[in-house]
């Protein structure tokens, strides 16, 4: 499929340091090809959480070369699909983008056991999100 037709989605978190990526690398692993992913921070960290890389690391998936990204006004323009996740009102509003709001909690200075069920959490809403905007075809 051209990338031009293929959904877009923007995870956005204040640090992209924890849920963001987490969301982001679900959702590029689970699409396979299928759908467009980016993810930013409104206030980025230096470096993505290392419960995080640990957590992902156990469900075979590697974050640990991400890096924390600037939310900019043309990574959202570009989506068609902005789910927000503690950015509070900083995340720029266009009109005819969907937004969605996950309530998560930060995992900011958590450990890897705290961050576990959040990583299955996003996990579980990632595969809802695919499934209702780029499903598999027949086979």
């Amino acid at each position: 499929m051209p990338e031009a037709a293929l959904p877009s989605v923007l995870f956005v978190c204040v640090h992209n340091a924890g849920r963001s990526q987490m969301a982001a690398a679900f959702l590029t692993h689970l699409g396979g090809g299928r759908v467009q992913v980016r993810s930013a921070g409104s206030a980025p960290a230096d470096t993505v959480n290392p419960a995080v890389v640990a957590a992902m690391a156990e469900v075979g998936i590697d974050v640990s070369a991400e890096v924390p990204k600037v939310l900019t006004v043309e990574a959202v323009q570009a989506s068609d699909v902005v789910i927000t996740m503690g950015c509070g009102d900083t995340c720029p509003v266009f009109p005819g983008k969907r937004y969605l709001d996950w309530q998560l909690p930060d995992p900011a200075g958590q450990g890897v056991e705290a961050v576990r069920p959040l990583r299955d959490d996003i996990e579980r809403r990632i595969r809802g999100l695919l499934d209702e905007i780029a499903p598999e075809g027949p086979a």
